[in-house]
């Protein structure tokens, strides 16, 4: 699908003009950055979901100087997540912040947001749950979701680092990519599964127990040190998370 095409077709679901940009902006960046799962196969599957809401709009239901809860209030995860990106951009935090966001989903790719963030000046950690798809590695019903993690670090070079995982070997974004088999969808890790079903169970309890729905979690804080230039240099070139 070529760029054209792709904001064409989600304009053509019925969003608004700013919302139509947002989508398109977050499913171009995956595509450019090879994460198939997260970008332009996403247009066909949203053009698959029955109850989608055009004109839901999520927002703050509870503010403080350290922390905010959001409703995406039957908005698409990813225009909530951009609203709340951009409110901490045009308001950062004094020192730090946690900020929730209840009924938030999809969410897509998180090194997204965490990279705007980033490239604002400011540290953030971010997670999100998802539909149980992981089950113990020893067997038995899917448990937790395929919880992605994103952590970006703003740079005095302008060249943030931007780290996105998740605890499964496979994410159902690549199911729908056709880049994966579903029976990829496992912890990550072979005989050490273990290691990643408990990141993904930490993850997933931890945002439950602050949202309601599926939902994420985002810590982000005004940097006191510039680490990334002196990795960069000790590095020597080696490509590093979230380099293209």
């Amino acid at each position: 699908m070529r760029p054209e095409e792709a904001r064409a077709r989600i304009a053509a679901l019925g969003f608004s003009e700013q919302d139509t940009a947002t989508l398109f902006a977050h499913f171009d960046d995956a595509e450019r950055r090879g994460k198939r799962g997260h970008g332009y196969s996403r247009i066909p599957w949203l053009e698959t979901l029955p109850d989608l809401d055009r004109s839901a709009r999520g927002g703050p239901t509870q503010v403080t100087d350290c922390y905010k809860a959001w409703d995406g209030r039957g908005a698409l995860g990813y225009l909530t997540l951009a609203g709340i990106v951009d409110a901490e951009l045009a308001e950062p935090p004094a020192h730090a912040r946690v900020v929730v966001a209840s009924h938030c989903f999809p969410t897509g790719m998180l090194g997204h947001y965490v990279r705007r963030l980033a490239d604002g000046g400011l540290a953030a950690l971010l997670a999100a749950t998802s539909p149980p798809r992981l089950a113990h590695p020893d067997g038995g019903p899917s448990l937790a979701g395929t919880n992605p993690i994103a952590i970006g670090i703003p740079s005095s070079d302008g060249r943030p680092i931007v780290a996105d995982v998740s605890p499964a070997k496979a994410t159902w974004g690549d199911v729908i990519a056709g880049a994966a088999p579903e029976e990829d969808v496992v912890p990550f890790g072979g005989e050490q599964a273990h290691k990643a079903f408990a990141l993904a169970l930490g993850v997933q309890l931890l945002v439950d127990s602050l949202v309601e729905g599926y939902g994420a979690l985002l810590v982000v804080a005004r940097p006191e040190a510039d680490p990334v230039p002196a990795l960069r240099a000790l590095a020597g070139g080696l490509r590093l998370p979230g380099d293209r």
